[in-house]
């Protein structure tokens, strides 16, 4: 009796223990992979990403001091990182792509006004393909876009 016990306790124990060890260890490595990204963006220590905030495997950070923006999506089949001195931007706001007679968001975008020859550079925040569950994290992510654009502005007028 104490052995087939004992048996399922160590079966219940391994069931829980595996998938908390890989959730444990994908962390560790995404971690890794962001401060990896930051440094180096670093660039000889000019930029130091303090203000930073993760969500929907998203990582978007700011230094506000130095004027430098940092997004990484983990989301795409390859990581794509973006950055942007705003010392050159003159501003930025976002920009959510609908599908034709619709309400449905096909992307948001980062839209940013350089201050030199009136360039703009659009800088990819929210896909719908790279949604696994079609629009399943685009409400938040839409709301986490505002908040950073509005963070972001206020950065460059200061």
């Amino acid at each position: 009796m104490d052995t087939s016990v004992t048996i399922i306790g160590i079966i219940m124990t391994a069931l829980m223990g595996i998938p908390l060890f890989y959730v444990i260890r994908s962390n560790s490595i995404n971690k890794t992979k962001i401060k990896a990204i930051k440094t180096k963006f670093n660039q000889n220590n000019r930029f130091n990403f303090e203000l930073t905030e993760t969500q929907n495997k998203k990582v978007l950070a700011l230094d506000e001091k130095n004027k430098g923006f940092l997004l990484i999506d983990f989301n795409a089949t390859e990581e794509v990182v973006s950055f942007v001195d705003l010392n050159t931007i003159q501003s930025c706001k976002l920009v959510p792509t609908t599908e034709n007679n619709s309400d449905t968001i096909l992307k948001i975008e980062f839209e940013f006004q350089h201050i030199e020859g009136k360039k703009v550079e659009l800088i990819s925040f929210y896909k719908i393909e790279n949604d696994q569950i079609n629009q399943v994290c685009l409400y938040e992510d839409h709301q986490l876009a505002k908040k950073w654009a509005r963070m972001i502005q206020d950065c460059i007028t200061v």
